[in-house]
C-alpha cells in the first residue's frame, strides 16, 4: 500500500512541476512576445526619424535656392524655419507626426511657387535638390507605412487577452499612428 501512495504521489509532484514549467514558459514567452513587438516598433520609428532628418536637412539648401529667385515669398520661408525648429524640439512621437506633417503642406506650398519662376525650374542646383527631396519623400512614406504597420500589430495585440496582460507587466500602451493631416486633400494655393 506504501508502494501505491509514493508512485501517486510522485505522480502528481511530477505534474505540479510540469504545469509551474509550462506556466513559466507560457510567461516568459508572452513577456518576449511584448517586448520583441515593442522593439520592431522603436526600429521602425527610428528609420522614420531618419528620413524625417534627412527631409529636414535638404530644406535650408532648398529655400536658400528658391529665396534667391522668389524674395517676396518671406512669411514662406518663415513658416519653414518655425517648423524645421517644431522638429527639432519635439520630444515625442506625437509632436513629432505633428511637426512633420505642418513640414509638408510647406514642403508643397514652396515647390508650387518654384513652379512659377522658370529660371528656378531650370536650376541645375534646385533640379538636384527637388529630385532629392522627391526621393526623401517616397522614403518617408515607405518608412510610415512600416511605422504603422509594425505599431498596428503591436496595438492589435495588446488588445487581445494575453496581450494586455503582458503589456502592463511591462507597462506599455497603445502607440500613435502616422495620419495624414486634416488638410491633406486640399491642393495647397499659392498667391502672388
Amino acid at each position: 500500500m506504501k508502494k501505491g501512495r509514493i508512485g501517486i504521489g510522485l505522480l502528481i509532484g511530477l505534474g505540479v512541476v510540469l504545469l509551474v514549467i509550462i506556466g513559466a514558459g507560457w510567461y516568459i514567452s508572452g513577456v518576449n512576445r511584448v517586448v520583441r513587438m515593442e522593439e520592431t516598433v522603436k526600429g521602425a520609428w527610428s528609420q522614420v526619424e531618419t528620413v524625417l532628418q534627412r527631409r529636414i536637412d535638404l530644406i535650408p539648401n532648398l529655400v536658400s535656392t528658391v529665396k534667391g529667385y522668389a524674395s517676396h515669398e518671406k512669411g514662406l520661408f518663415t513658416e519653414i524655419t518655425k517648423l524645421r525648429s517644431q522638429w527639432g524640439q519635439a520630444s515625442t512621437k506625437k509632436e513629432k507626426i505633428a511637426a512633420a506633417g505642418g513640414l509638408e503642406g510647406t514642403i508643397s506650398r514652396l515647390l508650387l511657387v518654384a513652379e512659377n519662376y522658370p529660371n528656378l525650374k531650370a536650376n541645375e542646383n534646385f533640379l538636384t535638390l527637388q529630385a532629392q527631396l522627391e526621393g526623401t519623400e517616397n522614403r518617408i512614406s515607405v518608412e510610415r507605412m512600416r511605422y504603422n504597420q509594425a505599431a498596428r500589430d503591436f496595438n492589435a495585440y495588446i488588445r487581445t487577452v494575453f496581450g494586455s496582460f503582458f503589456a502592463r507587466k511591462r507597462n506599455l500602451s497603445a502607440l500613435p499612428y502616422f495620419e495624414a493631416e486634416k488638410n491633406a486633400a486640399i491642393t495647397p494655393e499659392v498667391k502672388f
